[in-house]
């Protein structure tokens, strides 16, 4: 069994929690694309988990965690993380952890080049983390990135550091940056590489092998739809595909192979960054995007920014229900919501008059819709911690049929708070039998 876990908004979805309840089920948690832009936040007991590369599941003893070859990943930060991990007590060995000889690596320049970029592009910038994740795409896609296999091969890897950066510091010399230097690059570089080698392996193959043992394999989405390169925002989107159609790419594995596709919604919408936010709490709903800020702790687990704060969007979460087929959708943060009198769902859009039935691919028709909502009632009355549907109040379950109904996919998982057991799985759900 394979099974695809994606977020369905604009990222900070709560996918960690989500994996970290599966993945006990799991034998091997894979990720498949982005770098270490991605945030888990992943709280066990009085412990709490900031995961940017490595995959929930490495908390989990005993579990396989991959980073797949459509991840871009920087060697610095890998190591960064991996010795933060022990610290607290969480084994993180070659023989738990496989990288994959085909992933690239992010090097200094990439990072340079981030900054740079945002700089060019002024009123108009992406947002992005300036940890040179698109940068290192855009290397990719140019048929010069330095995969991981070509840095365990010195000559090569000194040659490639030299021919980039050549191109890359013109381009940060010219807006006023120092250049780097290539011999201080491959230094750096070389040592981690070393240190990276007892990780890597051929992770598709590892993959294959897996699946022939009837092992359960989870893959483990960053970003979210809304952000992906092809169907997000663009061009306020990541750089790389965390829909399900690239977990098959970013992992290497047959798409005939992935048994179903899990989506996690939040109950209502954040976003990090520029770009359009059709149900962006504005003006005189400040205050209820300050109270949800304040309640669900939306700051960015790597950049630490402060989240855009909205209604919840059914159109564009059934947007993202189609796009990627879901199965199954986990409802995260319905706890965050039990201070309000009132919860506005956006049921469809607006654009100069004229109700838009699909979800528009130009970002300027984004920034002119018109939401259109509906008004439910709330509960005022505390669902923290709670474990049984029927135990939630009368109009928060009315609230998640609502939302299953609007977007048109069942709703096998409701989140009621950080911690792994602060969960109800609702019986009866493709959720449930993925949980036996």
């Amino acid at each position: 069994m394979i099974i695809v876990i994606i977020g369905a908004q604009w990222g900070d979805e709560g996918k960690g929690k989500v994996v970290d309840l599966l993945a006990d089920r799991f034998d091997i948690v894979a990720r498949y694309q982005g770098g270490h832009n991605a945030g888990h936040s992943v709280y066990v007991g009085e412990k709490a988990f900031v995961l940017r590369l490595l995959p929930s599941g490495i908390i989990h003893e005993g579990k396989t965690c991959v980073l797949g070859n459509g991840m871009v990943i920087d060697p610095k930060a890998f190591f960064e993380e991996v010795d933060q991990m022990q610290e607290q007590g969480i084994s993180v060995t070659p023989e738990r952890l496989k990288v994959s000889s085909r992933a690239h690596l992010i090097m200094p320049y990439h990072r340079a080049l981030d900054h740079t970029s945002e700089e060019r592009l002024g009123n108009e910038k992406i947002g992005t983390t300036l940890r040179g994740i698109g940068p290192a795409y855009e290397d990719k896609a140019g048929r010069r990135g330095i995969r991981v296999s070509d840095a365990l091969v010195p000559e090569l890897l000194k040659s490639r550091i030299e021919r980039n950066l050549a191109e890359a510091n013109r381009v940060i010399v010219l807006f006023g940056r120092p250049p780097l230097y290539a011999d201080e690059i491959y230094n750096e570089i070389s040592v981690l590489a070393e240190r990276l080698r007892p990780f890597v392996c051929e992770t598709s193959h590892f993959l294959s092998e897996a699946g022939k043992e009837n092992k359960k394999i989870l893959l483990e989405g960053a970003q979210a739809t809304l952000l992906d390169v092809d169907h997000g925002t663009y061009p306020y989107v990541t750089s790389s595909n965390p829909t399900a159609g690239g977990a098959a790419v970013g992992a290497g594995i047959p798409p005939h192979h992935i048994s179903g596709v899990l989506g996690i919604v939040r109950t209502y919408t954040t976003r990090v960054g520029e770009g359009p936010f059709p149900t962006e709490m504005l003006d005189k709903e400040e205050d209820v995007a300050n109270l949800i800020r304040k309640r669900g702790n939306e700051y960015g687990s790597v950049t630490k920014r402060p989240r855009r704060c909205g209604w919840f969007d059914a159109v564009a979460t059934k947007y993202a229900a189609q796009l990627n087929g879901f199965n199954s959708v986990a409802l995260t943060k319905l706890d965050v919501l039990d201070a309000l009198d009132e919860i506005k769902v956006c049921v469809g859009y607006e654009i100069d008059g004229e109700k838009v039935d699909t979800f528009p691919a130009v970002s300027l028709d984004l920034r002119q819709i018109r939401p259109i909502y509906e008004t439910l009632k709330g509960w005022k009355s505390e669902t923290l911690g709670m474990t049984k549907l029927e135990d939630l109040p009368t109009q928060a379950r009315e609230y998640v049929e609502f939302l299953s109904n609007s977007i048109g996919v069942e709703i096998g998982l409701i989140s009621t708070g950080p911690e792994r057991d602060q969960t109800i799985i609702l019986p009866d759900s493709v959720m449930e039998s993925w949980f036996k």
